[in-house]
């Protein structure tokens, strides 16, 4: 196994459970890949950006259950959202059926118009209706299919866009609006669970540490800071890495979970030109996350989390009361938030200290406590290739976990799985990836969860 972040080790532990002897290679001191935490020279342990799950991913949540992280995950039923002047406003399910169960508390919304959320409702409704795949949505852009759709531009930015662009980390004129709709779908519509946000209490590196355990306690191991440089094949078969201090390690099989661009880094040059599979590769685009991390010396925010709208700043995560709530004793009188951007594309060329003065001065207009709080550190973090874009076509350059080199595998958010590149579309490839070993060995056995199911008259319309 190479690469130990979600794709990896969801994999390697299914594995492991499987009775096959694993072998994972990090080269990072550290597991979880672009999901972890780490820390600065100062000693503070930080995320390198806030991640949260949704009750939609149901393979996520499967391998938090694996490797007993289920329980540091908090899960919150009301979503809250701040409009430019700091007004909130709330979304949650009520005892209506889906897809209405959020309804009454979108009628609510105080940062629309109500001809908006008549738009907006029969957009929705719209596509419950096609069970979530309206025919007129192919090959088209989520932003072209919602003005198509008669939405205005101020329902695209303070309602669709700022769900979307969190969920799938790319502009709605970059996104295929094929994943655009399914967010809604799976997320907001089918199943009065989806849309239930989950974070971890805990930092994320200490998520993992249940990976190891069950690893090891099959027989396998876990080596960090181990870099591989070069994949080695003969007969058409793989046979070996090669690690940068020389060393080679053979297997009877190789799963390689790292990101594709890295995949061609370690590939024989006529693999990475002549096969298709990895040819079509360079077709993938990324997009960029920027995480701020501010140290407050009072409490600012109440709320665990906030969205923003008509803001730069797309989340604030209060991370003091997630880490109270996560059973850690935290008698510091200040506050740590950490603030999340996603398709941050012109925050990373400008300075650190730009975009932390940026994000203090939108914090100063929804957050009046912050108007008086001395800033005690601050910090950002870059991710500038963090998941691959969710582009028109993007699906059909994505390769399957199966190779047609014997004893050679794909994970990673970047194949095919469904799902955009998220931590739910990770651990499925993972799953599937292991699959795929065991088929292939002789030994059949299924990991991958299924969605959701489908509720109220999203049940019928789902199998029209």
């Amino acid at each position: 196994m190479i690469g130990g972040g979600l794709a990896g080790l969801s994999a390697a532990t299914a594995l492991a459970e499987a009775g096959i002897r694993v072998r994972l290679f990090e080269k990072r001191p550290y597991l979880g890949g672009r999901a972890t935490s780490y820390a600065l020279p100062d000693g503070t342990h930080i995320d390198n950006c806030q991640h949260v799950t949704l009750g939609c991913c149901t393979n996520l949540a499967n391998f938090y259950e694996r490797t007993g992280a289920a329980s540091k995950i908090r899960h919150y039923r009301k979503l809250f959202f701040a409009d430019q002047r700091g007004r909130v406003s709330t979304i949650n399910a009520s005892a209506l059926p889906p897809p209405f169960h959020t309804s009454l508390s979108f009628l609510r919304f105080g940062a629309l118009a109500y001809h908006d959320k008549k738009a907006i409702a029969e957009a929705l409704l719209r596509i419950a209706r096609a069970g979530g795949r309206p025919e007129d949505a192919t090959g088209k852009t989520m932003l072209d299919w919602l003005r198509e759709n008669g939405q205005s531009e101020t329902a695209i930015r303070r309602f669709w866009r700022v769900v979307l662009v969190s969920a799938l980390d790319e502009e709605l004129a970059l996104t295929d609006a094929h994943y655009g709709i399914d967010v809604f779908w799976k997320a907001f519509l089918l199943n009065r669970e989806g849309y239930v946000l989950g974070i971890p209490s805990v930092p994320l590196g200490e998520l993992y540490a249940g990976c190891r355990k069950a690893i090891e306690a099959k027989g396998g191991q876990i080596q960090s800071r181990a870099t591989v440089r070069m994949l080695r094949f003969e007969n058409h078969k793989f046979r070996s890495a090669v690690f940068d201090d020389g060393s080679e390690q053979e297997a009877d099989a190789c799963i390689a979970a790292v990101r594709h661009d890295s995949l061609l880094e370690i590939l024989p040059e006529a693999m990475r030109t002549n096969c298709p599979v990895f040819a079509n590769l360079k077709n993938l685009h990324t997009s960029p996350i920027t995480g701020v991390h501010l140290w407050y010396d009072r409490p600012v925010l109440e709320k665990p989390f906030l969205t923003l709208l008509d803001h730069t700043v797309q989340w604030i995560f209060n991370r003091k009361t997630l880490q109270d709530s996560g059973g850690q004793n935290n008698q510091q009188p200040g506050q740590y938030l950490q603030l999340v951007i996603s398709a941050s594309y012109e925050l990373i060329p400008r300075a650190r200290q730009e975009i932390i003065d940026l994000c203090v001065k939108e914090l100063r207009e929804v957050l009046p406590a912050s108007r008086t709080a001395n800033l005690l550190k601050a910090t950002v973090v870059k991710e500038v290739h963090a998941t691959v874009s969710p582009r028109p076509g993007f699906d059909q350059w994505r390769p399957g976990q199966r190779t047609e080199i014997p004893g050679f595998f794909l994970a990673g958010d970047w194949t095919r799985t469904g799902w955009p590149s998220t931590m739910e579309g990770a651990v499925r490839s993972g799953y599937l990836a292991a699959e795929a070993v065991l088929e292939s060995a002789g030994a059949p056995r299924k990991f991958l969860v299924g969605d959701l199911p489908a509720e109220g008259l999203c049940r019928r319309w789902a199998k029209e």
